[in-house]
């Protein structure tokens, strides 16, 4: 039985990018139409897109709207290939660490370089090009999910991190897709989901999206996974990533490498899920990864509502951390589930 998620995250229409506005879920579920570039760069900076495969998918909408633009600036077309080039390299650097925004714009990038179209022309292959990646990633989210499903033992409880799922991609998940896939063919099993500070991705959006499709689900808060696994409620650990090292290791939400930490003390396995595009095999080690620094208020405030003094209080707010790839027992992708030795198992998959 295949298991149909009722989200898709984000999907080019016509002229623009309508994508679910993450910021405001779980007391709204809305959508927003994202109608230019800056736009898009804002949206991808400011998490109203958030999840690395769907911050691909809208770095690679924000080309496209880029080139609607430029094409109103009345350029000839080596001007217009020339500054839409310069945008899609721009549109990169809108949040640093996960690797599938600069990975999808330089899709876009092959596709400006590579065409022997018009100015509409190229517009039009962009916009086929999104199209199709758009496509892709929730056909190899559910070649994870069920790559992943076959090492969830019967009956499993999941522990999961952030939020790796529908509304991390552009539909079904990769985390959550192995959650869905294993819940296809059991429905006893259920998840615990991490609350995920500064930002509650987990409380905020996790529960929301397991909830929605009738996926039984518990919140914990961050500080509490040990314990659950000391007292054996917990079973496997799958998250997400947002960028992969050729040697495995892989930086995810600040605070995966913890739950890594206490999987591994407590013989639990700890899976990463991800698509090859999240494989950044230009770095040797975690070491490379950039690490975005995100905005003190982030840790400071709730819901716009202060939660520790505001004067006299340093704030140090890393958006990921890097699990290192001994603590991770296996990573999911959609060629299968890769094992150690990581530099190995990837290098011969890119092959």
């Amino acid at each position: 039985m295949e298991f149909k998620s009722k989200i898709k995250t984000i999907e080019w229409v016509d002229t623009y990018s309508k994508m679910v506005d993450q910021t405001v879920i779980p007391y709204e579920y809305k959508f927003v139409n994202i109608t230019s570039g800056d736009e898009m760069f804002n949206a991808i900076r400011n998490m109203i897109v958030r999840g690395a495969p769907a911050i691909g998918i809208a770095g690679a909408h924000g080309v496209i709207l880029y080139a609607q633009e430029l094409e109103k600036q009345n350029l000839s077309r080596s001007e217009f290939v020339n500054k839409l080039i310069e945008k899609a390299e721009y549109m990169k650097t809108s949040r640093p660490t996960a690797v599938n925004l600069m990975w999808a714009c330089q899709k876009q990038i092959e596709v400006i370089k590579n065409s022997n179209a018009d100015i509409k022309g190229i517009i039009e292959e962009l916009k086929q090009n999104g199209i199709k990646l758009e496509n892709e990633d929730i056909e190899i989210n559910k070649k994870i999910g069920d790559y992943g499903a076959e090492v969830v033992p019967e009956g499993a409880t999941i522990l999961t991190h952030c939020n790796a799922g529908a509304l991390a991609t552009v539909g079904y998940g990769t985390a959550l897709g192995v959650v869905r896939s294993a819940y296809a063919k059991d429905n006893t099993i259920q998840v615990f989901a991490d609350e995920t500070r500064p930002r509650q991705q987990g409380s905020r959006i996790t529960t929301f999206e397991l909830a929605m499709d009738g996926i039984p689900v518990t919140l914990i808060t961050d500080g509490m996974c040990s314990y659950f696994m000391k007292k054996g409620m917990i079973d496997m650990v799958v998250v997400g990533a947002d960028r992969i090292a050729a040697n495995g290791d892989t930086a995810n939400k600040i605070g995966t490498y913890t739950v890594a930490i206490a999987a591994k003390y407590h013989n639990i396995p700890f899976y990463v899920a991800a698509p090859l595009s999240t494989i950044d095999i230009s770095i040797k080690s975690g070491d490379e990864i950039p690490i975005e620094e995100r905005s003190h208020e982030e840790v400071t405030h709730i819901n716009g509502k202060p939660v520790c003094p505001l004067k006299g209080v340093n704030v140090i707010n890393p958006g990921f951390d890097v699990t290192p790839h001994e603590l991770i027992t296996g990573i999911i992708t959609e060629k299968g589930i890769l094992r150690p030795d990581y530099n190995k198992s990837i290098r011969e998959i890119f092959v």
